[in-house]
């Protein structure tokens, strides 16, 4: 394990003199966190931890100045964008470097169905422009507005727009990054293809990612609807239908049961006290469609906001994927929630049984995302937290009944996803890593690779 010395960071310091640097314990601390104080598991592991300094490059000239300095000086370094993730991703486990890359926003070029932009840009600054050609990306996490776009691929999995494109890593969803290496000479080198998942969601554990190449999607007339509904299974099963229409363009389909909606207060008054409800992105153009599915499942429409009012007042995506955790937790810090996958089922059997099962104490919460060519919901689902070891039963009892956990409550990487060792990731920091210096602690399979 790396044990930074105030000495090395004085070394370190000393090489970066010029750069943008930030010292002040106060600052520092607030840029060494991110939203892990979701999990109630992850606060006492996580809650003393801090960087020493925070460095802001402007370019790929100074991430490499800064890649090589700490290199020399054996000092850990750590990857950031806005800190917008929910399990310690950016966390610096052993101090050292924080590289906080939001300097680095320059839109490189863009064509139709194409971009290239440095790390550090906001996801909501690159649709600005992009829509000006009449494109935006194609996913974005609820915190679309802070969170940039290297922090999203290298932390998250999808997002808004998940309903029609699926996830980051499915096959074109990512094109290209350039990275920077963490060898006694760094370099910057791109990774095309396959080859880009060697550093996709490996929360900048094997290189820095200083520029990306993804695609767009068209930018259609984007209305935002609220459908309410008597019972959650009505809800679910018209989620289920809705993404499954092909000809139905959308970008967000969002269900939440009764009580998650009394979270949401600035929505109360188009949500009824004891009903359900679901939160829609979809195209103008597909709105007189809409109402005949939402007759079709007897559910009632109160809120409609067409394309030019978007941006306006309330954005339904905030309310969407964790953000719903984010107003729950607002009126309740004891709630805490999971991140199920369910099975590939158009009857919904086990989210019936489920929802059931724990009534109040695990509330459903879904998102649906296409999964291997087909719609299925995953569940942000809210949970009445007690203990660590009622957490667990939780997780074990969907396990093995078919649903998959995909665990908030660790920052390995590992833990929380595939549950297994990804070794093309493994193997790729052995090359550009070789110090192990790249947020250390993260990666379950370098922790083990000598036991």
């Amino acid at each position: 394990m790396t044990t930074t010395t105030s000495s090395a960071i004085a070394s370190v310091l000393a090489d970066l003199a010029g750069l943008e640097l930030i010292t002040e314990p106060n600052q520092v601390a607030k840029l060494s966190q991110d939203y892990y104080h979701f999990s109630p598991v992850l606060v006492p592991q996580l809650q003393d931890k801090v960087g020493d300094v925070v460095v802001r490059p402007a370019n790929e000239a100074e991430v490499l100045q800064v890649a090589k300095a700490c290199v020399r000086h054996r000092v850990p370094l750590t990857v950031r964008g806005a800190g917008t993730g929910n399990y310690g991703q950016c966390i610096p486990l052993e101090g050292g470097v924080i590289l906080d890359l939001t300097r680095m926003t320059a839109v490189k070029w863009m064509k139709p169905g194409m971009l290239r932009v440095e790390a550090g840009a906001k996801l909501a600054a690159i649709d600005k422009q992009t829509r000006e050609i009449g494109w935006e990306i194609r996913m974005a996490p609820s915190t679309y507005r802070t969170a940039t776009v290297g922090g999203f691929i290298g932390g998250g999995s999808g997002g808004i727009g998940s309903v029609t494109y699926g996830q980051l890593r499915d096959r074109g969803n990512l094109i290209a990054v350039r990275v920077v290496t963490m060898e006694d000479e760094p370099r910057a080198i791109e990774l095309r293809g396959d080859e880009v998942y060697q550093v996709a969601h490996a929360y900048g554990t094997n290189g820095i990612i200083t520029e990306l190449e993804i695609p767009l999607a068209p930018a259609y007339p984007w209305a935002e609807v609220i459908v309410t509904f008597d019972e959650f299974m009505q809800a679910a099963r018209f989620g289920q239908a809705l993404s499954d229409a092909d000809g139905m363009i959308k970008k967000l389909v969002c269900v939440c049961a009764d009580p998650v909606p009394g979270y949401f207060s600035a929505l109360k008054s188009y949500i009824p006290s004891g009903k359900s409800c679901a939160l829609l992105i979809v195209s103008e153009t597909c709105l007189e469609p809409l109402s005949e599915f939402v007759s079709e499942f007897g559910g009632e429409m109160t809120y409609q906001k067409n394309a030019e009012d978007a941006g306006k007042g309330i954005a339904l995506g905030e309310y969407s994927w964790n953000h719903t955790t984010l107003h729950a937790r607002s009126v309740d810090p004891s709630i805490t929630y999971l991140q199920t996958l369910f099975p590939d089922d158009k009857n919904l059997t086990l989210l019936e049984e489920m929802y059931h099962h724990y009534g109040d104490e695990v509330m459903p919460h879904l998102e649906f995302l296409r999964v291997g060519g087909t719609a299925r919901p995953a569940s942000l689902q809210l949970v009445r937290y007690t203990t660590e070891e009622r957490l667990n039963e939780i997780i074990a009892h969907h396990e093995a009944k078919g649903a998959f956990i995909f665990n908030p409550h660790t920052y390995l990487i590992e833990d929380g996803g595939m549950k297994m060792v990804d070794v093309a990731q493994l193997q790729f920091k052995e090359k550009v890593d070789p110090y192990g210096l790249l947020n250390p602690g993260k990666m379950r399979a370098w922790l083990e690779r000598s036991i």
